[in-house]
């Protein structure tokens, strides 16, 4: 068991990384979106172009990113939303066995789905080298790639929690039902 918590350590610690650098991601977002406002309104006055197609995309791309990397990383410390009407009354066995479960039947799945169904469109997306289809955008074969890594990178995170519940279901890990959302 010590050997797959420390499989799960490796996992965490990568997602917590990407996690970390994302959270900065919003800073940069912030910045180029309110250059694109400014850059906007100054442009008027002046009579130039100080924004671009470049720039509003950039801050979509942005955006996509933070959403995408930011999904391990939220898993990871279970923040994702969860219906817990029955969830929050039951100790941390049963918490454990049940996100073992809704791991393996659900997200491991669905992210095998999408990674499945997305693979074509980035292949020909990176085949042709797209571009955007408004003047000055950014290529779109990038961002299309991160699709499939953020997806596979919940995975892993997926087959982390997995560990550390199945730690916990098993009796590995004693966690007191007031630490089990931490």
């Amino acid at each position: 068991m010590e050997k797959l918590l420390k499989v799960s350590r490796v996992i965490d610690a990568c997602n917590e990384i990407i996690g970390k650098i994302t959270s900065w991601l919003v800073l940069v977002m912030v910045i180029i979106g309110g250059w694109n406002v400014i850059g906007r309104y100054v442009g008027r006055l002046t009579g130039r172009s100080l924004s671009s197609n470049a720039y509003i995309e950039a801050q979509w791309y942005i955006f996509s990113l933070i959403f995408f990397f930011a999904a391990a990383y939220a898993l990871k410390h279970n923040e994702h939303v969860r219906v817990d009407v029955f969830y929050s009354r039951w100790n941390p066995r049963r918490q454990a066995l049940i996100e073992i479960l809704g791991t393996l039947f659900f997200l491991i799945p669905f992210c095998i789905l999408v990674i499945f169904y997305s693979w074509e469109a980035v292949v020909n997306s990176w085949s042709i080298w797209e571009g955007s289809s408004d003047p000055d955008g950014l290529p779109r074969y990038p961002i299309k790639t991160t699709i499939i890594i953020s997806f596979g990178l919940l995975i892993l995170q997926g087959i982390s929690q997995i560990i550390k519940n199945f730690a916990i279901y098993k009796g590995y890990i004693q966690l007191s039902e007031e630490h089990r959302h931490d």
